[in-house]
């Protein structure tokens, strides 16, 4: 391949004896190299044992041979060759002449240096699983709209009959039992408070998208942060200022900032805790819901990054289901309501977490309207 004329690289420290070949097959991931024909140049190991075809059988065949013809893969692949681009897909389910449909994330990219070869990536799992988490993590939420309309009426009424009832007979009694009717309405106002907070998931009303400036949200939930429960915290920003508003509540997305932000400062040390936010903008990344044909565009990534201790391993894949906390007194609601939130703005969630680094990792769609940003 033609070596690029604006910069070079030195393999010096490579082993000798390493080539193009020898780095593929080193990935771990289906790599497939189209020439400008369709037809297949090369393929690594890994893409080998996708398809079940050694590379004798596969390179130099057409790639419809080896792909449905009326795959969406044919179509990105014509996308790119037309755009001289990239781009990612997930979810999307593939098969081939000797495998099962399978669902695969797909990245898709020309070769600036060689026009007309094009570089296919698949990688099986990945967001789709992730995708999937966060249809369950709207229905734990669904479960806790129905329940919280339950506990509005059935809790909220018989604790202010209690309420009103111990500060009847508090008047009667002595310094001693005076104590423990003020412990009854501590109890029952912190009960109410929690019906409140669940009350938010039963919020019948439809969501008013306006277009919001993620940055000045972001910015926003900082101030908040560092004037409030994150004193201790050094925060970092890394914009991208280029990224268009997203159509939302912008009351909404300040609150789930807050409650990351939130999470993420008693997570990291009182001495050198860092949180990181950033923004950016992922051209080309779509999304097919489970069960639908829909695809979304999500191009808008906003991540908050942490260097804590951590989240549990056993705890990642429950970590957006109500009442799930590792906080003493927490009631574990804020979270779920982060994905809920985030669900209703058509977006997804996600959460990596290992030691001295965590990422909640947000994408949202873009707002299309008129380029009238909220805020300005």
């Amino acid at each position: 391949m033609a070596t690029s004329p604006t910069r070079s690289i030195d393999n010096s420290s490579l082993p000798p004896s390493w080539d193009g070949h020898t780095l593929a097959n080193a990935i771990p991931d289906p790599l497939i190299v189209v020439d400008p024909h369709d037809r297949v140049a090369f393929v690594n190991h890994a893409a080998e044992s996708f398809f079940q075809l050694g590379a004798n059988a596969i390179q130099g065949r057409g790639l419809n041979e080896i792909i449905p013809f009326d795959s969406p893969l044919m179509a990105l692949v014509g996308q790119v060759r037309r755009q001289s681009s990239w781009v990612s897909e997930y979810g999307l389910v593939l098969d081939g002449p000797r495998t099962r449909p399978q669902n695969v994330d797909v990245q898709i990219s020309s070769i600036i240096d060689d026009p007309g070869y094009i570089i296919i990536t698949l990688r099986e799992r990945g967001i789709a699983s992730k995708i999937d988490h966060q249809l369950i993590h709207r229905g734990a939420a669904r479960s806790v709209t129905s329940m919280a309309s339950v506990l509005a009426h059935e809790i909220k009424n018989p604790l202010s009959g209690i309420r009103g009832a111990a500060q009847l007979i508090e008047t009667g009694l002595d310094s001693e039992g005076r104590a423990l009717t003020r412990l009854i309405c501590e109890e029952t106002d912190r009960i109410c408070a929690l019906v409140d907070r669940m009350e938010v998931f039963s919020d019948p009303r439809p969501l008013e998208r306006h277009p919001v400036n993620v940055h000045q949200v972001l910015n926003h939930a900082m101030r908040v942060a560092e004037n409030g429960f994150a004193k201790h915290v050094v925060f970092k920003e890394n914009y991208d200022p280029s990224i268009p508003p997203v159509p939302g509540d912008r009351d909404q997305l300040i609150q789930v900032f807050i409650n990351l932000i939130k999470n993420a400062a008693e997570a990291v040390s009182s001495k050198g805790g860092e949180i990181t936010l950033t923004t950016a903008y992922r051209h080309g990344v779509r999304i097919t819901m489970p069960g639908t044909r829909e695809r979304m565009n999500l191009p808008l990534e906003i991540c908050i990054i942490d260097n804590g201790s951590g989240i549990a391993e056993d705890l990642r894949p429950y970590l957006f289901d109500p009442f799930v906390t590792t906080k003493s007194g927490g009631t574990g609601l804020g979270l779920a309501l982060v994905a809920k939130i985030i669900g209703d703005h058509g977006g997804i969630i996600e959460c990596e977490s290992e030691t001295r680094r965590t990422i909640f990792r947000i994408m949202l769609p873009i707002y299309t309207g008129p380029d009238n940003i909220e805020g300005e």
